[in-house]
């Protein structure tokens, strides 16, 4: 949204003016100006759009269209109610005549089929044409009508905010106040805590320049939030995911307390003053970043959390009816994570139950199994040697566990038909399943599973990634590198003492874990028939999986593939050529996701289609950006390199916003859930070994010959 120092946009200045003043006037004649009822209470928390597009929500020409829909006049200006209705009606025609003239067009197109005249085919380029017209109108129709509702929405919920910013010229007071306890500050220099540049032209006043934010100490730039503007134009919303690189989040929580410490008892004597701006605005500003950010801060930080509320219980519930809300606000963010911490305990207290009962399973399969073997080994190994056998039946005997033993979850399957099926039913199945299921019924289970995992991540977790080790290869996360402890020579961009969560590491485990099971059901199929069926299989659900924007499971497959072992299988060279191509296009794919931070929300496709995107690629970009120093010279660190950094990370929230609504089949859920828990960590490579699917066979004429061969060059250079 558009905003200067008075106006929201252009052309909204008279319709703002009434309400603005209206609660201005209920806010002075308020006993207690920073005291409103709880159902007054909006939620403040600006967004990712905030992060992400600044002041430049929508373009010039759909603010344009917004201004003069609903004047009759030149002279006339419309309220929104107005202005909504005419776009309703005009939307609503539009999209009528657009059905009509598709339906015509598809007649006529049938008619050219049969009767392939002339006349026909001279009006079907004209008709797509208009089709195309029409259709443009209808998406900038509903282009408005978005604008329309987030205009209401944005400014319900920020204004309240935004009408307590200060004055640049006030900033200083902001920084000194929490100390000295003193009214009205003189103003001072600001040049000592925030550097700005100047740009020529701006959306809300052509004529004059404007100063933007270039760099600031760590106390300028937590100043800078109450400015005026400081919502509208998404520094709030950037700052909130930014700020551990400069200060910490006890830090963060003492700046605001300290300043509503020394402007509660002030504030309601008058609601024009500095005092009772800067109290409003850190309560704003403090519930924002509940709002927002409870997840990565608060929950994580018992200590931050127990001092928030001893505060707002001892010095703010008493005197202010913030206190309520805030506490209120509190208890909703503990339950919320409450309820999806539940939900993740519930599903691996599954999967560990699920592992007990394969454990159960496999020590008694081993045990039967071990029984067997010694009674039959006299016979079996007598009769074995006496045809000449001896050293093959040996190696049989030392390779019959081969698999389970590089599998963290073995199963039998020779001695699970007499066990009930729930116990190792995954196991029992094997890849035949996969081969079975349609790819995009699997692509879209897979994607709801992928969505649940992603769907618990903020963008702060994709921060400083380098510390917890983090880095640029097809693997991330080694499985030596426990999620507790990360070692001390990376560089930790933030503050020694910022309590940093790191649910990145999970994030990252679980791509790998869904790439690992990909190649271990490959080199495990023991016929070559059997692999290219699944490499078929799973080259087209990563191909539907791309195409449905689900970029991470896509590119999970695509390391599976990759796998080194995998690649040199015999299977790819019967692979049909058609399907062998899908191969090229992840590739390509994953080229386009490496290109650019911000690849993914170019246009207006991931608005309303849903996106996952790669995290590890995701964290790469961030890196990219992390790269280089946060300060400069004088010590005042870079706001534009953070304002980057916000931007690239605030995706996470933009794609959470649009989840996938395929309907969930539990049951082939569960099969993926315990088929990929069961290749968990599995080596690949001793998975390979023992089948011998995996390895070029060579006649045993032309083996004998090569052995000969070989012998006869070795006899020759010892003589």
């Amino acid at each position: 949204l558009q905003s200067n120092s008075h106006c929201v946009g252009p052309g909204f200045a008279e319709e703002n003016a009434e309400p603005e003043e209206k609660t201005i006037m209920k806010i002075a004649g308020n006993s207690y100006v920073v005291s409103p009822n709880l159902s007054d209470f909006h939620s403040c928390s600006p967004g990712w759009s905030s992060a992400f597009y600044g002041a430049e929500c929508f373009d010039s020409e759909v603010r344009s269209y917004m201004k003069n829909l609903g004047k009759q006049k030149s002279s006339e200006s419309q309220n929104i109610d107005a202005k909504k209705v005419e776009l309703e009606q005009l939307l609503m025609m539009e999209t009528k005549n657009y059905r009509k003239t598709i339906k015509f067009y598809q007649k006529l197109l049938q008619k050219e089929r049969r009767s392939k005249g002339p006349e026909t085919k001279s009006m079907l380029p004209k008709l797509r044409g208009q089709l195309q017209e029409m259709k443009s109108k209808v998406q900038f129709l509903e282009l408005v009508k978005k604008y329309m509702q987030a205009r209401q929405n944005f400014l319900s919920q920020i204004m309240y905010a935004e009408q307590w910013g200060v004055e640049s010229c006030v900033l200083s007071t902001v920084v000194h106040n929490g100390r000295t306890h003193t009214l009205d500050v003189a103003p001072m220099d600001e040049s000592s805590l925030l550097l700005y540049y100047s740009t020529e032209k701006h959306h809300c006043d052509p004529q004059n320049g404007i100063r933007v934010l270039q760099a600031g100490t760590p106390l300028g730039l937590m100043a800078y939030l109450y400015s005026r503007n400081a919502f509208l134009d998404g520094y709030v919303q950037q700052f909130l995911y930014t700020f551990r690189y400069f200060c910490t989040q006890e830090e963060f929580l003492q700046f605001l307390l300290d300043r509503i410490s020394s402007t509660l008892s002030s504030a309601s004597l008058d609601p024009s003053t500095s005092l009772t701006k800067i109290c409003n605005r850190s309560f704003y500003i403090l519930q924002a970043w509940i709002e927002d950010c409870y997840s990565v801060d608060f929950a994580t930080n018992t200590d931050l959390l127990c001092t928030l509320k001893e505060f707002i219980s001892s010095k703010v519930a008493s005197l202010n009816g913030y206190g309520e809300r805030l506490l209120s606000l509190l208890e909703d963010a503990s339950a919320k994570k409450s309820g999806s911490a539940h939900q993740c305990c519930s599903r691996d207290k599954w999967e560990e139950e699920g592992e007990e009962d394969r454990k159960t399973l496999h020590s008694l399969c081993k045990k039967l199994s071990e029984d067997v073997s010694r009674k039959a080994r006299f016979f079996f190994g007598l009769q074995k040697l006496s045809k000449g056998m001896g050293p093959i039946a040996q190696n049989q005997r030392e390779r019959l566990y081969t698999i389970p033993s590089v599998l963290p979850k073995p199963c039998y399957n020779s001695f699970t038909e007499e066990f009930p099926v729930s116990f190792a039913k995954a196991d029992e199945v094997g890849p035949y399943l996969l081969i079975e299921c349609g790819a995009q019924q699997l692509c879209y289970q897979l994607t709801l599973l992928q969505q649940e995992v992603f769907h618990q991540c903020h963008p702060v977790h994709f921060l400083n990634s380098r510390a917890l080790g983090v880095k640029d290869k097809s693997v991330a996360v080694q499985k030596a590198v426990s999620t507790e402890t990360v070692s001390p020579k990376v560089c930790n961009l933030f503050l020694s003492k910022c309590i940093q969560d790191q649910y990145l590491l999970q994030l990252l485990r679980n791509a790998d874990t869904i790439s690992t099971w990909v190649a271990a059901e490959i080199v495990t199929c023991h016929t070559s028939k059997l692999q290219v069926s699944l490499l078929s299989k799973f080259l087209l659900i990563a191909k539907c999986c791309y195409e449905q924007r689900n970029f991470a499971t896509a590119m999970q497959i695509l390391a599976g593939l990759e796998n080194l072992i995998v690649r040199q299988l015999p299977a790819w060279k019967i692979l049909p050529a058609k399907v062998a191509e899908i191969m090229e296009e992840l590739k390509a794919v994953e080229v386009f996701l490496k290109s650019d931070s911000l690849c993914l929300m170019e246009g207006e496709r991931f608005k309303t289609l849903p996106t996952i995107p790669s995290a590890h690629v995701l964290a790469m970009h961030v890196q990219q950006l992390e790269t280089g120093g946060f300060t400069m010279t004088n010590g005042a660190h870079k706001w534009t390199k953070l304002r980057n950094i916000a931007k690239v990370v605030s995706q996470v929230h933009a794609f959470q916003e649009n989840p996938y609504t395929y309907t969930p089949d539990f049951k082939l859920q569960s099969y993926l859930r315990r088929r990929i828990t069961h290749f968990k960590d599995a080596d690949i490579s001793a998975l390979a070994a023992d089948n011998s699917a995996n390895f070029h066979q060579i006649p045993a004429e032309k083996h004998s010959r090569i052995i000969q061969d070989t012998l006869r060059r070795m006899k020759a250079t010892f003589q």
